[in-house]
């Protein structure tokens, strides 16, 4: 389903850094370009609710994957994809992409 290089493309633009959208938006589109989602998204926490932030791909599907995204051990969102994607793909860049999400200062999780 994806390319051996999915993972390795991700690491390089979090290398890279810059702007946190730019990154995010960035990561997105390398798991749509490599098959590892048809579409995905990162929602923010934002006061006591979640709030879709960049998304690429086909339009969002009625139902999403859902992945958390810790940094800390603090919950600061989620990754969500079309349902079927590439599960160890997206559970590394899960991972991987935390301190590009920004925290929710509106209270503490």
């Amino acid at each position: 389903m994806t390319d051996a290089g999915a993972i390795e493309a991700v690491e390089r633009i979090l290398n890279r850094g810059g702007d946190a959208d730019d990154v995010l938006r960035d990561v997105l589109a390398v798991l749509v370009e490599r098959g590892a989602t048809d579409w995905a998204g990162i929602a923010f926490h934002e006061d006591e609710s979640l709030a879709l932030g960049p998304s690429v791909g086909i339009d969002r599907p009625a139902e999403v994957e859902t992945r958390p995204i810790a940094l800390d051990g603090r919950d600061v969102g989620e990754l969500w994809t079309a349902p079927g994607g590439d599960a160890a793909v997206l559970d590394r860049v899960a991972v991987i992409v935390s301190p590009y999400v920004p925290l929710d200062t509106g209270g503490a999780r």
